[in-house]
């Protein structure tokens, strides 16, 4: 499958993760300490993201976009995990709640970062490796 078209399907599950964040914020999360504010970034960065997801499949855009995707949606994953076992500032939850929520949005991260794994993984062996693509990456 061509990378821009994996680019595109990351996109469009991280933006799915998006919403549900943000539509959880608006439906009280907001009101929760921290968590609110958390679930609002959460939105926030996974837009963008799938923004410049978007335009790297369109463009040639640094590897460190898609490293910063994968990175979004596995901190909210683990923002999951967090809330149903140790808690996340006394904030806790149990099973897939609130439902539908939970399980759409945990299957579009887990999709995200399965999808962004396979084009980092494509990005490291067009580049000759790890340490060529940092050097540019950071341009150096």
């Amino acid at each position: 499958m061509p990378t821009r078209i994996l680019q595109t399907a990351a996109a469009v599950t991280l933006t799915i993760s998006g919403y549900i964040h943000a539509q959880l914020y608006l439906d009280g999360y907001r009101f929760i300490h921290a968590i609110g504010v958390m679930f609002l970034i959460q939105a926030a960065a996974s837009f963008a993201l799938a923004t410049l997801l978007l335009a790297a499949s369109l463009l040639p855009a640094p590897a460190l976009i898609h490293v910063a995707a994968a990175g979004a949606a596995l901190g909210a994953l683990g923002g999951f995990a967090a809330s149903r076992t140790v808690g996340v500032f006394g904030f806790t939850e149990h099973g897939f709640q609130p439902a539908p929520q939970a399980l759409i949005s945990v299957l579009a991260e887990v999709a995200t970062v399965l999808i962004l794994a396979l084009v980092i993984t494509r990005l490291l062996r067009r580049h000759g490796g790890l340490s060529t693509l940092l050097r540019g990456v950071l341009g150096s």
